[in-house]
């Protein structure tokens, strides 16, 4: 286990994710914003996981996001090094949104990001239709930065976060963070 609060906990993926890594992809709905495709099949998504190395090269990563009541694997969140920044993402099977799983679990990762790992800002991007996505970003009191294009979408709305500003907004997620 990284780091949890009352209801989930995030952890690093395991070989034995693949099978819900793939169900999670398989979803057109899940994976519309992201530029990503479906896992061809399950061995397809593990040998995505056995060739997963961002724990190693970055000492960060996606992680997987567990609820603690029944072990349930829930999608994931985390913290991913590119070249230009450090970027928060999440990704969620469809019937556990709206329940807070991407909100706490980015909550999580930032603060683990700040505090642990001692990054100085933190990337959020969201592609503008995305509107669940973007009201969840908002909730962690992101700040609006710019809108970018890439090599998926043209309007990439980019959020940031500052370490320094971090350590006040924090407080207003005592609740979740232990």
């Amino acid at each position: 286990m990284l780091v949890e609060s009352n209801r989930i906990y995030l952890r690093p993926f395991k070989l034995s994710d693949a099978a819900s890594m793939h169900a999670l992809n398989n979803n057109p709905l899940v994976v519309k914003y992201t530029g990503d495709g479906p896992f061809e099949n399950v061995e397809a998504a593990r040998e995505f996981l056995e060739n997963y190395q961002d724990y190693a090269i970055h000492n960060c990563g996606r992680w997987a996001v567990i609820r603690k009541e029944d072990e349930k694997w829930l999608g994931w969140c985390g913290l991913k090094k590119t070249k230009d920044f450090i970027d928060l993402g999440y990704r969620f099977f469809e019937e556990e949104w709206g329940k807070g799983y991407a909100t706490e679990s980015s909550i999580l990762s930032l603060d683990y990001g700040f505090n642990q790992l001692g990054f100085k800002e933190i990337i959020a991007r969201a592609v503008g239709d995305n509107i669940g996505s973007i009201k969840v970003i908002e909730k962690l009191h992101m700040e609006f930065w710019k809108i970018e294009a890439d090599e998926y979408f043209d309007n990439l709305h980019h959020y940031i976060m500052h370490a320094s500003k971090w350590e006040s907004v924090k407080k207003s997620f005592k609740q979740i963070l232990k």
